[in-house]
């Protein structure tokens, strides 16, 4: 009996080891013996976890990437049959990222607590140094690529958009930095300017937009807040445990952005902050932070 408790033990950290080799897990930091505990116990359990499905997401992702076509690689994405369209319209205005599976390196992975359950991101490296996140999730009981997530898909490429050409008004997923957040603390809007973000160099960013004020009153503008206090106190979304991959300052958003022709000027607005991810998720990521409106000053 004792030989065999041994080598149960054994083979339980074999287990647990294997999947922090082959699917390296972010560690949590915590403060408290209890939290540690407590941290420890979802870390080992979230390890079994990753070494289950880790080998399923890599041969998603390396049949993703393998694959020549939007059609072939359909297969392997989210809801294929709604995804196919927005997919192949995408490749026709944005060039098809032909990556060798050969190139690339597992760096990080990591579960994620998406609203309607488990999901795995992943962290991977190039060869040439550029750096990609993944995020998998199951679908009728086989895992699949979060597509919308990974192409950063937006309806339209945000450059021709800003220059006035394609849709008048269109979904995007695009880097958010707020402008002087310090100077604007009291102001009644929030003064941001949108960035696309560059494939495989989430370090840099794309062409910049004109600035747009959202009201701080209203539940766009408190969202945002709310994603960029969240972002300062060095938190993610859903609780990601990923290296936070954004510039500094900066917070991923998918906005309904609108552009208008008034007086012969182009001007653009935010017509809706439908999240603060890229994930295929509805949810925004955050609550809205009401804002207290201050009292009246007395003279």
């Amino acid at each position: 009996m004792w030989q065999l408790a041994v080598g149960w033990t054994l083979v339980l950290a074999l287990i647990v080891g294997g999947a922090r080799w082959l699917w390296p897990v972010e560690e949590l930091s915590v403060a408290s013996t209890a939290a540690t505990q407590k941290a420890a116990d979802v870390s080992n359990e979230d390890a079994v976890f990753l070494n289950n499905v880790g080998p399923k997401c890599n041969a998603i992702f390396s049949g993703f990437l393998a694959a020549g076509t939007p059609e072939a690689r359909n297969q392997f994405v989210l809801k294929p049959v709604l995804t196919s369209t927005r997919m192949a319209r995408f490749y026709s205005l944005n060039p098809l990222a032909n990556v060798d599976p050969a190139t690339l390196q597992p760096a990080r992975s990591a579960v994620l607590k998406l609203p309607d359950g488990k999901a795995v991101e992943t962290l991977w490296n190039w060869t040439d140094g550029r750096q990609i996140d993944a995020v998998f999730r199951e679908e009728n009981g086989e895992w699949r690529l979060d597509w919308d997530h990974y192409a950063r898909y937006s309806d339209y490429p945000w450059a021709l958009f800003l220059s006035g050409s394609g849709v008048s008004e269109g979904e995007f997923r695009l880097l958010a930095r707020e402008r002087l957040a310090d100077e604007r603390k009291g102001a009644d809007t929030i003064s941001l300017v949108l960035y696309a973000p560059r494939f495989g160099q989430p370090g840099e960013v794309g062409f910049q937009s004109p600035e747009f004020l959202v009201s701080r009153n209203s539940r766009d503008g408190q969202l945002l807040d709310a994603a960029f206090k969240l972002a300062r106190r060095g938190g993610q979304v859903f609780g990601s445990q990923l290296k936070n991959l954004n510039p500094e300052g900066m917070i991923r958003v998918r906005l309904k952005v609108r552009r208008l022709e008034v007086n012969l000027e182009r001007k653009f607005e935010i017509a809706q902050v439908a999240a603060c991810h890229w994930y295929a998720v509805d949810e925004p990521g955050v609550e809205p932070i009401a804002t207290v409106a201050a009292p009246p000053q007395s003279h």
